[in-house]
């Protein structure tokens, strides 16, 4: 049997996604869940270009170990006015301290602990019906109350 190559990645953006307060919910079954509104934030790089809308959210179940779930939805709209849904599922792990100093806001390089995502993008803009045939991936780091990420197109 002949092996596939490996899939190429190829940059789309850079996400500087706005969030607000946390809704802290408690521990439940499977662990502390939390809400996390999305309340902006910009889109730029050499295939998306825009800005983020203030609509959806973060929804975090942080398990034992420091694993933290993410399931975020959001939007954007274009530059030249399309809107484009996002959903990334992803996980963040973080050593015990990295966790503590991220919570506090301290700007800890993500290089420090593991956050990846995998994207779905979907548009009904003719302009960006490739969004809807593509798989992506991001990777990035909490700074402050910003989340930022670079989201790749798998080749």
């Amino acid at each position: 049997m002949t092996t596939a190559p490996a899939p190429g990645l190829t940059h789309v953006c850079d996400f500087v996604i706005k969030l607000s307060r946390p809704h802290e919910m408690g521990v439940s079954p499977a662990g502390t869940r939390r809400i996390i509104p999305v309340v902006g934030g910009t889109v730029s790089g050499p295939l998306l270009n825009g800005w983020l809308l203030n609509v959806g959210a973060d929804w975090q179940t942080v398990q034992s170990g420091g694993i933290a779930q993410l399931d975020a939805r959001y939007a954007m709209e274009t530059d030249d006015g399309a809107v484009i849904e996002i959903v990334g599922l992803g996980i963040r792990h973080a050593s015990p301290d990295v966790t503590a100093r991220i919570a506090a806001g301290e700007d800890v390089p993500p290089s420090d602990y593991y956050m990846r995502s995998f994207v779905k993008l979907e548009s009904g803009h003719e302009n960006y019906g490739w969004v809807n045939r593509a798989l992506f991936v991001a990777t990035g780091g909490k700074v402050g109350s910003t989340v930022r990420l670079s989201v790749y197109r798998i080749d």
